[in-house]
């Protein structure tokens, strides 16, 4: 189905431009264009919560990346006890609560480099990495690539 998408977008560039591919590739919630052995990703998709409490969370998360998250500020976000949000988010998205929030974050990053021209200090700092090599290392989990190489792929889209 990704590949379909893959050609849809591409066949849009070369119709109607790469701005218009890139605006309808944010409407989908996919990349624009991936590199090679990567998958589409959408984090807020892939956490697919089932309760507006959980939901209420990843919100507020998504929020407040910059801020440093802790398991008892999302399940006060949640109005739920620490050990109730746990459990309950574990079960609706089959992650823990902190690997969510870094799921959130490195989309989030992904998104500044792909659009904008900060440098990879600022955009750690902008959406709550300690530090560019941590952002670096979660890129290298997420991605299988790390942020230098998506903002070099950002910066040939951009030229093309």
């Amino acid at each position: 189905m990704t590949a379909c998408i893959d050609l849809c977008l591409a066949m849009v560039e070369e119709d109607l431009g790469v701005d218009a591919a890139r605006m309808i590739a944010k409407k989908m919630v996919v990349y624009h264009r991936r590199s090679g052995g990567q998958s589409q990703f959408s984090a807020l998709l892939e956490l697919e919560p089932k309760t507006d409490r959980i939901q209420k969370a990843l919100s507020y998360a998504k929020q407040n990346l910059k801020k440093e998250l802790s398991v008892d500020d999302l399940a006060d976000a949640a109005n739920l006890s620490r050990r109730q949000f746990t459990r309950a988010f574990k079960t609706e998205t089959g992650q823990s609560p902190a690997k969510a929030v870094e799921t959130l974050r490195v989309e989030a990053a992904r998104s500044m480099i792909e659009e904008g021209n900060h440098s990879l200090d600022v955009v750690a700092r902008e959406n709550g990495f300690s530090d560019p090599e941590r952002m670096r290392r979660a890129f290298i989990r997420a991605f299988g690539q790390p942020p230098q190489a998506i903002k070099r792929a950002a910066k040939l889209d951009a030229a093309a």
